[in-house]
């Protein structure tokens, strides 16, 4: 074999494996600094696109997720309301039996009772009034499409022509995907009673006859009194049980919120899962490959500076 220096194969061959060999050792050493398994675009472009959408998407549960705490927490609110309202309309019923049914009771006692009971006629429209975060908790009288009864209104869920749905989406999809339909509950059509039939509610104070009656103080400020005729405790035993319906409405809601919010949480988790054998380095394989490129460099770099000493034995012929 002739000895040549102006081209020596074997520096250009050694050459070729140390820049290849650094290529690969630098490679890993990104991999092994950044923790994923495609720290370039051009190495798995497919691979890439697939776990920039699924990194999308648990940004978006993320935010549904949040979305469905906050349902949970205007529905958990919405219902101590409920309560209280249903412990007024007992004392309500309490402050009538005992202002009607007691003879040990002179005028003025039942007086004040009265005033009690006008009192809280008056915090129940304060309390029907009431937000969360600025939103209503409740919602206007219930009413038909036609703005006249239908049915017994059992569901009180407010005006039609009103907007007192919450719409909650529960997945990535936003609007497309499912959801779930929280009501504002219409409290005071709730506390309209029809004395004549107290299977049927009313949709306003306004037009009432002697025997509807409006277990608070209207917009006005008009109140009933304990000795309202017609006022019996068949109307304050209906109110009760429209309230516990709202109550147990809102508990169907609270209910599907926490499925929807335990659904999400799954869900998230498996896309992590997902992403994370997408992206994940190997520790255990790239730190492996760390070494033997590690290894190969040096002694590409060796077998670099061993090749050009072929010049010093050129040197030594020309002596």
């Amino acid at each position: 074999m002739p000895l040549t220096i102006s081209n020596n194969s074997a520096v250009a061959s050694a050459s070729y494996y140390l820049d290849k060999n650094q290529k690969a050792l630098q490679m890993s050493i990104k991999r092994l600094a950044s923790g994923k398994k495609i720290v370039s675009p051009n190495e798995d472009p497919g691979t890439l696109s697939v776990a920039m959408k699924l990194n999308a998407a648990v940004n978006r549960l993320s935010g549904a997720k949040n979305n469905v705490q906050n349902g949970i927490s205007f529905v958990e609110v919405q219902d101590g309301v409920l309560e209280t309202v249903g412990r007024i309309v007992g004392r309500m019923a309490e402050l009538k039996g005992m202002a009607t049914q007691d003879p040990m009771k002179s005028s003025q006692d039942v007086q004040s009772y009265n005033n009690e009971f006008v009192d809280l006629q008056k915090q129940l429209r304060d309390v029907s009034g009431q937000t969360f975060n600025g939103v209503s908790l409740f919602a206007d009288y219930a009413t038909g499409a036609d703005g006249s009864l239908t049915g017994t209104q059992a569901e009180f869920r407010g005006n039609t022509s009103a907007d007192n749905t919450i719409e909650i989406f529960t997945s990535s999809q936003g609007s497309t995907g499912t959801k779930i339909s929280l009501y504002k509950s219409a409290v005071l059509s709730a506390l309209t009673i029809d004395a004549s039939d107290l299977s049927k509610v009313n949709t306003s104070r306004a037009g009432k006859n002697g025997n509807v009656f409006g277990l608070f103080a209207d917009s006005s400020g008009a109140t009933i009194s304990l000795g309202a005729t017609g006022l019996s405790m068949g109307v304050f035993e209906q109110a009760l049980s429209n309230i516990a319906y709202l109550r147990a409405q809102t508990g169907g809601g609270m209910s599907r919120l926490t499925f929807a919010a335990d659904s999400i949480s799954s869900m998230e988790t498996n896309l992590r899962a997902a992403i994370g054998r997408i992206e994940d380095v190997d520790i255990a394989a790239e730190s492996a490959n760390l070494a033997k490129y590690s290894i190969l460099t040096q002694a590409s770099a060796a077998m670099v500076a061993q090749a050009n000493s072929t010049s010093d034995i050129a040197l030594m012929l020309l002596r």
